[in-house]
């Protein structure tokens, strides 16, 4: 094993993972403390490769998530705080706003909850008949709409960039983490895949994907499991069908959002995603299968509960997942006006999604601690907007367990 010595820490805190969550931790912890030493550890080349970089870049206003969670806190709080920050660092955003829109009568007992939810979340909505819909979005069609006008779309790629930069911590691209060696009384000491041993005081596990993995390897039992979903998306060929962002009214039994679209910065429109089980924790297609990891998943008990219980569910993501006709047939009850051409295959993201072992799909973001250990287990959508207010809990944890040290 990789020994520790008690007078020899390479940092304070080593923070595994530089996607937006792990960089925007490394940036709380040396506001919040300066002179930290940090250094964040990312397997890939560069930074917000998965999660963070493969997703629609949305601001979400935080009006889908439980009164009083981490997620709606975190959602409408960051996102006001996202938007400045972009703006404070010249990184390309916007506050487009966007709609809600049922287009059956059995949707809108849940768009009027989600008013509720909205305004019980501090967020400013606006209810709409379906003639007012057109007013922002000509070509959709609805029984009724809601508008959420701090919705907003921002590049989170340049964002978590700005904040290795000014986090001032020492990144350390292209190492994977193979070994943790944890000595409660001494430490912490990761043995990375370029043979580089790293001795921290601190480690805080910001891995995604894998963070399940990395607590394992640490020594905790995480309880939870990272079941990978992959969202597939689309670009619209004609674009000016759509003017800014356009949701469904969502199934509350998922943390998923269903098929919309997205008006980006650049003008195109996103479609999608679906939200179908990955074959590997980074399967953007379905050719991507790595046995290990399938087995992994199928030998935690929770991902058959959750099978069993919402097969019905799954059986129509994957159909839209494999047939182009019934992913267009999602995207038409919106905008009945997109023809099968329109719609041009995008590159796919991959959800980190946990689930515990009776099959809950775990609806908040999740931290927990070890023995000098951090767990970020649970941060999918919408961690990225969230990422700030994430990163100074995790950073807030993280220094109260140096100080008790």
């Amino acid at each position: 094993m990789v020994q520790v010595r008690a007078d020899a820490y390479d940092c304070d805190v080593l923070v595994v993972g530089g996607g937006i969550v792990g960089l925007s931790t490394a940036y709380a912890l040396t506001r919040a403390a300066p002179g930290t030493r940090v250094t964040v550890l990312e397997k890939e080349p560069g930074p917000a490769r998965h999660q963070t970089g493969r997703n629609s870049g949305v601001v979400h206003s935080g009006i889908y998530y439980r009164p009083g969670s981490l997620k709606a806190r975190y959602a409408v709080r960051g996102a006001a705080e996202m938007i400045k920050f972009c703006a404070e660092y010249g990184i390309d955003h916007s506050v487009t706003g966007k709609l809600i829109v049922a287009t059956d009568r059995a949707e809108l007992p849940r768009l009027h909850a989600l008013v509720q939810r909205g305004r019980e979340n501090g967020i400013p909505v606006r209810e709409l008949g379906a003639a007012q819909i057109a007013e922002y979005e000509p070509e959709v069609r609805g029984l009724a709409a809601i508008h959420v006008g701090t919705t907003g779309v921002c590049d989170f790629t340049a964002v978590a960039r700005q904040l290795a930069r000014a986090s001032g911590a020492e990144i350390r691209y292209g190492s994977r983490v193979v070994r943790v060696d944890r000595r409660p009384d001494r430490g912490v000491a990761v043995l990375t895949s370029a043979g580089q041993v790293v001795r921290a005081r601190v480690l805080v596990n910001c891995a995604g994907l894998y963070c399940d993995e990395l607590a394992r390897l640490t020594g905790d039992e995480p309880g939870v499991r990272i079941v990978p979903f992959r969202g597939e998306y689309y670009e619209l060929a004609r674009p000016e069908l759509v003017r800014g962002l356009v949701y469904p009214v969502p199934d509350p039994a998922f943390p998923f959002l269903g098929v919309h679209l997205t008006k980006g910065l650049d003008g195109g429109v996103h479609v999608g995603p679906n939200a179908v089980p990955a074959l590997a924790r980074e399967g953007y297609g379905w050719g991507v299968v790595r046995p290990r990891e399938l087995a992994g998943t199928a030998a935690w008990p929770g991902a058959w509960a959750l099978a069993r219980r919402h097969w019905r569910y799954g059986a129509g993501e994957l159909h839209r997942s494999l047939s182009k006709p019934a992913f267009l047939d999602a995207v038409r009850r919106l905008v009945p006006g997109v023809e099968e051409r329109d719609l041009v295959r995008a590159p796919a993201g991959v959800r980190a999604q946990a689930i515990t072992r009776d099959g809950t799909l775990v609806d908040d973001f999740l931290i927990r601690e070890g023995a000098r250990a951090v767990h970020v287990l649970n941060a999918p959508s919408p961690a990225a907007t969230a990422s700030l207010p994430i990163g100074r809990e995790v950073s807030r944890r993280t220094l109260e367990m140096l100080r008790a040290l």
